[in-house]
């Protein structure tokens, strides 16, 4: 859910809560326990809603690290190889063709 589908929702919420109260067939003690009841209901789901999405941001968190610290962990395997492959290059004695252009 984006900040899109909630301010839909809070807007269904406070519409519905106009209607109410303009159609109410109760008195207006029946349509305040029923407003105070919809209210309820959604700060229950925004309480829902929220922790849900704490978990999922939590997650994606977590999953980038890891990845990060492949990516760290291939990179430094990458430039081991690249020392390693120029220690041998230098280590080793001049081919015989090089030897011969002098």
């Amino acid at each position: 859910m984006d900040s899109d589908d909630l301010a839909s929702f809070l807007l269904g919420v406070g519409v519905g809560a106009g209607i109410a109260l303009l159609f109410a067939p109760g008195s207006g003690e029946q349509t305040r326990e029923l407003l105070r009841g919809k209210a309820d209901e959604g700060r229950e789901y925004l309480r829902r809603r929220g922790s849900e999405l704490r978990d999922s941001a939590s997650e994606i968190i977590e999953r980038g690290k890891e990845a990060i610290n492949r990516q760290k962990d291939t990179l430094a395997e990458a430039v081991e190889a690249g020392k390693q492959a120029y220690r041998d290059a230098v280590g080793q004695p001049e081919s015989s063709e090089g030897q011969m252009a002098r």
